[in-house]
């Protein structure tokens, strides 16, 4: 394969002119597609189909690669392939088919199901600062509230006997969202056992409050995140709002409405929530090229 890599560097150096730092970006970008393919076990160029580019762009993605350096490494492996075919060494350029990056550029990072069920399970509960961080983080995944409401939530917004929570977001627009009975009973035993040993002078109305008895900020919440997330043994990048993106996106794949979805974020516009199904189609590609034997997967007979 690395001939070919060669003969197309030198093509752009010999025949574009292009200068020597942009051959350099060409051939950093081939070589880490290279890499890639060949731990997927393909050792020829003519072995290479669709799904290799787009897991490829996936890979780097989850390795926090922008937009725009994914859109550019699609740009070289066109350029690359239209060079092969036109040079007789390919019959076929698998790239045709493949979306631009910046399609992408909104689409989210969510947890599995298992990460969710490790990430929840990370704190102490069997002390009054762990019941604390267990019960912020189970509230966090079962109502998908922004990392702002979640500092803010006060005693008064939640009504745990009807099993809703009213909150007010962005632009003062008021919404009512379940709370499940796993959540609210965690923030029930917090309340009970931990939460009146934080209290200091002055009562303070919000659920989530730091051992000295103030508010906890948007970056402590982040920093707690980042730190059960490491203990559970989480490599992707996790931000409170990948428990949003989570809570959303699972709630799609078990058959919730879009528009129902919509409501409980709190989005204005349902096409800001529609970036969720583009993941569920997503995993719908993956699950057909690992599984349908008529995917173009090496080795299937």
């Amino acid at each position: 394969m690395q001939h070919l890599v060669d003969a197309f560097l030198d093509y752009l150096t010999v025949e574009r002119g292009l200068a020597e730092n942009t051959r350099v970006a060409y051939r950093t970008d081939l070589a880490q597609f290279v890499e890639f393919i060949q731990r997927r076990g393909v050792d020829k160029m003519n072995r290479v189909r669709h799904q290799h580019i787009t897991e490829f762009l996936m890979d780097r993605r989850k390795h926090d690669v922008s937009p725009r350096s994914l859109a550019r490494q699609l740009s070289t492996l066109r350029m690359f392939y239209r060079f092969l075919v036109r040079e007789k060494l390919l019959a076929e350029n698998p790239t045709q088919s493949v979306d631009s990056p910046r399609l992408w550029r909104t689409i989210p990072n969510a947890l599995t199901y298992d990460e969710v069920e490790r990430l929840l399970a990370a704190p102490a509960a069997h002390t009054k600062l762990g019941l604390r961080d267990k019960a912020m983080l189970e509230f966090m995944y079962a109502t998908g509230l922004r990392v702002s409401e979640v500092a803010r939530i006060s005693l008064s917004d939640v009504n745990f006997d009807a099993g809703f929570l009213r909150i007010v977001g962005k632009g003062s627009k008021e919404r009512i969202v379940p709370v499940g009975k796993q959540a609210a009973a965690c923030i029930r035993r917090y309340l009970q056992e931990a939460r009146p040993s934080f209290v200091r002078r002055g009562q303070r109305s919000e659920i989530f409050i730091s051992t000295r008895g103030g508010s906890l900020n948007r970056k402590t919440i982040w920093h707690l995140v980042k730190k059960y997330a490491h203990a559970a043994g989480i490599a992707k990048h996790i931000t409170p709002h990948t428990l949003r993106h989570s809570f959303a996106t699972h709630l799609l794949e078990n058959g919730g409405d879009l528009r129902v979805i919509q409501e409980m974020l709190g989005h204005t516009d349902i096409s800001t929530t529609q970036i969720y199904t583009h993941v569920d189609q997503r995993r719908l590609k993956e699950t057909h090229y690992r599984f349908h034997p008529r995917s173009g997967r090496r080795g299937v007979s």
